[in-house]
């Protein structure tokens, strides 16, 4: 029976959307997202709007009443759009560019509609199954040895927190029943350079912040293996019980990577579990000259990676590979009643290796990004990406008026403007200001982060429709916000 436009049916039955209904805005949503897609630069990178102005252009109140969908969308393209900061603009260089490509989308889509949680086997076998193959695809691909059993996750975050809570595990294998409390401090390891979720995890886990030792650095922004041995030593000598090292390969602020087999050496020498956090760079080890970036990590005990960052899968899919998958299960397997199935341990049940009980089909639309670009497909672009980043970091060194503040190692390049013109206190508040003249043209995003005390910018790619030209042009904005930045401050000073 065909639905009233408004949503209610004639009859007044309770009915979905009908099918016919469904096909024709199907069709204007997907033809709207094609021509998204092949024409994202004519919107401003960076939102244009100001806080609360998408709120005030909504009702008060949900409706009363279904709307059409003709309304509905038309309201998607008035007033959320605007709204929104466009991560697939081949100019979005911020944190880290990412892609929801195409096969990526269209995954997603049968993704909505299938609405199965892959919770116990028997819940969504093809939900299970489908994960596991394509994690083992993808390990053999990052050259991983087979002892690692992969699960994916919404986020980083979630992958490190879980693969924290499999330290603690064994670290305090008594915590499962009576917690925390009266056990000896713990602690784990990390560089300066780890991602915050390093320290949210140790919040999470009862921890606390003090539960996390940040590592010095070298001169490269990479973990001293020998600063690490001298804080275990000290930490032991005050009865704190080492729980975990993290190193990370791609670190957010310059893509450093840790040494690992080092690292690996003193965890195994400590017998402490190592979690590998290559969130970002994990891609790149698919590219046979890169993978000497990620030496060691074969010997971690986890490692995390985001598909959705740099192998052009939508957000969110984290994947996070265990050497010790028993450890994990043992962290947060729980089964109730309602819950056992007659598969239970012929089959793998994915709510054994994290919090989450719901668990959407995340494989589904990975497997069609593996498929769809295939191997020597993905690294070739992930070679362009690496080529784009070095000779923008070329631009960079060959300005005498700005320099290079880390190694470009992937595709993320930090630098800050150091013109002699400006003294040293006038050169944060320039780069503070002349990267907001940048994002504020709408032509590109940039992020920025703070290095040796110093404000650094950071320009990032990984976006499959990025091309010289649209890095030529963002030079370009830098320079003239540069030279605007310091003609600003001579009139103020003069």
């Amino acid at each position: 029976m065909a639905m009233r436009k408004n949503g209610s049916s004639p009859d007044g039955s309770t009915g979905d959307m009908p099918p016919e209904e469904f096909r024709a805005a199907g069709r204007e949503a997907v033809d709207w997202v094609a021509e998204y897609l092949a024409e994202v630069e004519k919107y401003p990178v960076l939102a244009q709007v100001r806080p609360g102005q998408l709120r005030g252009a909504l009702p008060d109140a949900a409706p009363e009443q279904g709307e059409p969908m003709e309304q509905i969308l038309d309201d998607f393209r008035e007033v959320v759009l605007p709204g929104v900061t466009h991560w697939n603009h081949p100019s979005f260089h911020g944190y880290f560019a990412v892609t929801g490509s195409g096969p990526g989308i269209l995954g997603e889509l049968l993704t909505a509609a299938l609405n199965v949680n892959a919770m116990v086997w028997r819940s969504s076998p093809a939900g299970t199954e489908l994960e596991e193959h394509t994690l083992d695809w993808l390990r053999d691909l990052l050259g991983l040895p087979e002892a690692f059993e992969g699960v994916i996750n919404d986020t980083a975050s979630h992958s490190s927190l879980y693969a924290l809570a499999a330290a603690r595990e064994e670290a305090y294998p008594e915590a499962r029943e009576v917690g925390l409390a009266g056990s000896p401090r713990g602690r784990i390891y990390a560089s300066r350079e780890a991602h915050s979720s390093i320290e949210k995890a140790a919040l999470t886990l009862g921890l606390g912040r003090e539960g996390v030792r940040k590592v010095e650095a070298d001169d490269q922004f990479r973990m001293n293996p020998e600063a690490l041995r001298e804080a275990l030593e000290e930490d032991r000598s005050r009865g704190i019980r080492p729980v975990a090292v993290v190193a990370t390969v791609g670190t957010t602020s310059t893509s450093s990577a840790d040494p690992v087999a080092e690292l690996a050496e003193v965890a195994e020498e400590w017998g402490l579990w190592l979690h590998v956090d290559c969130a970002y760079a994990g891609a790149s080890a698919m590219v046979p000259e890169l993978r000497v970036h990620f030496r060691g990590w074969e010997r971690a005990d986890s490692v995390v990676f985001n598909p959705h960052k740099w192998l052009f899968t939508p957000v969110d899919c984290s994947v996070l590979y265990c050497r010790r998958p028993e450890a994990l299960e043992r962290a947060f397997s729980l089964t109730p009643e309602y819950l056992r199935t007659r598969e239970q341990g012929t089959a793998r049940n994915l709510m054994d290796y994290g919090v989450a009980l719901g668990r959407r089909f995340r494989a589904l639309k990975l497997w069609f990004v593996l498929r769809y670009f295939g191997a020597e497909g993905i690294r070739s672009r992930i070679r362009e990406h690496v080529r784009l980043a070095r000779l923008f970091a070329e631009w960079v060194e060959e300005d005498p008026d700005w320099e290079l503040v880390a190694p470009v190692p992937f595709s993320t390049v930090v630098f800050r403007y150091a013109s002699p013109e400006l003294d040293g206190e006038e050169q944060d508040p320039a780069n503070e200001e002349l990267l907001e003249k940048v994002n504020g043209t709408g032509e590109a995003f940039l992020s920025h982060t703070r290095l040796r005390g110093r404000i650094s910018l950071r320009l990032s790619i990984g976006n499959l429709r990025t091309r010289e030209k649209h890095l030529t042009r963002t030079w370009e904005l830098l320079r003239r916000s540069a030279t605007e930045v310091v003609g600003q401050t001579a009139s103020r000073l003069g």
